[in-house]
């Protein structure tokens, strides 16, 4: 086999002409051309046309291009209609929902401040504000149901409420515009985890929520495919440090990740729509069921936060809860094995049903439980109403079957 070797100034040459000879072609071929789907540009360096612009590279901060750790023209598109969604001036785009929890509160926290977080928030996020209190961070929980009595809770060192409406398992609304309102009365900035309804159904930031968080990996991905979260807000001091944090923590998104998430938006609308509608009609189906104890689904009438709901959602997710009468745990075992269109797993959004399960414990070590039992999430996908339906009721009866057996056992 022929080796072919080249000298360094040689490999230096070739490399000096193809850099060139790039720019050239990308220039001529983008002439006319147009699609439409987004454009994917990777990109780890940024290339400056003079020595000036790049010793200034960093006036292009917050959105502008310096590194690939800020972005490219794939990721600013697409932050831009986050934004669009969120009706919010500007976004930033990080790994995962919990890489978005995360930068916004150590960009909004620092050691000797007081965070008010919500006792229904999700978990992970209460696990971060955990760990920032090994960095002298006071972390406070605090009942989801508590409106303007929040004000209570509020110390001269508080910076920052964070809310989560609906609860990530127990389904819990919380009144938005009271604790946004002490909040700004007392000065103290607000972020809200809007996964959930997404801002197709609710607009958090138009209540005067400073920061919106998503999880774009559930609705906007909507395939269950990859992980992103986002940050939206209406106030330029706080994206610009959020994008500051953002690079410096090397929290970057891949331009294929952002393309995907573009193109579930494109179809967000239909499949959420379908999807509530249809989870919904199940939580009104199940709530009649005897083995059912409660359905924690916040557009039902029964529900305790439904009048919450009403006044500031304007549609429902695909996500709600199920409390079941008390069983051994082998009941919950026989449901959970009998699933065959419903898979087990955490997370929701995605195309298919998922279900979950949290042990009473889950619920009992709350500082505020609404709940005492196991809790079983369910996340709605886009499969037939009547094969979902038959499953769960089927599931039930299988519940309900070890339910009779284990007390037939207790009664020997």
């Amino acid at each position: 086999m022929e080796v072919i070797s080249y000298s360094y100034k040689t490999i230096l040459r070739f490399m000096k002409n193809a850099t060139a000879a790039h720019l050239a072609v990308q220039r001529k071929y983008l002439t006319g051309f147009s699609s439409l789907s987004p454009a994917v540009w990777r990109a780890s360096t940024i290339t400056f046309s003079s020595l000036d612009e790049f010793v200034a590279r960093k006036s292009r901060l917050p959105d502008g291009y310096t590194y690939g750790t800020t972005g490219t023209p794939t990721h600013r598109e697409l932050e831009a209609r986050i934004a669009a969604l969120d009706k919010a001036s500007h976004c930033v785009v990080l790994p995962s929902g919990q890489a978005a929890i995360s930068l916004v509160m150590l960009t909004m926290l620092k050691a000797g401040d007081h965070l008010l977080i919500t006792d229904s928030a999700y978990g992970p996020a209460h696990d971060f504000a955990t760990h920032l209190t090994h960095m002298g961070v006071e972390v406070e929980r605090y009942d989801p149901c508590i409106g303007s009595g929040i004000a209570d809770l509020i110390r001269s060192n508080t910076q920052l409420i964070w809310l989560e409406s609906p609860g990530t398992v127990t389904m819990e609304v919380q009144d938005v515009p009271a604790i946004v309102s002490q909040a700004r009365s007392h000065g103290i900035r607000t972020a809200i985890d809007n996964s959930w309804a997404s801002s197709l159904y609710f607009s958090p930031l138009s209540l005067g929520v400073d920061l919106c968080i998503q999880a774009c990996s559930k609705h906007m991905g909507g395939h269950s495919d990859l992980l992103m979260g986002s940050v939206s807000t209406n106030d330029i001091a706080l994206h610009t440090a959020l994008r500051a944090l953002q690079a410096t923590m090397g929290q970057a998104v891949s331009a294929e990740d952002c393309f995907l998430v573009q193109r579930g938006l494109d179809t967000m609308t239909l499949r959420l729509e379908a999807q509530s509608v249809k989870a919904l009609r199940l939580a009104e189906h199940l709530q009649r069921h005897p083995m059912v104890r409660e359905v924690l689904h916040p557009a039902l009438s029964t529900f305790k936060t439904h009048s919450l709901w009403q006044d500031q959602f304007s549609g429902s997710g695909s996500l709600f809860s199920l409390v079941l009468q008390d069983a051994p745990l082998d009941a919950f075992r026989a449901m959970f094995g009998s699933f065959r269109h419903i898979a087990i797993g955490a997370s929701y959004g995605g195309l298919h049903s998922l279900a979950a399960f949290y042990h009473a414990q889950q619920q009992t070590s709350r500082l505020f439980p609404s709940i005492q039992a196991p809790i079983i999430r369910l996340a709605i996908g886009l499969e037939d109403y009547s094969v979902l339906a038959t499953e769960l009721n089927q599931s039930l009866e299988t519940f309900e079957s070890v339910c009779i057996d284990s007390a037939k056992s207790g009664a020997k």
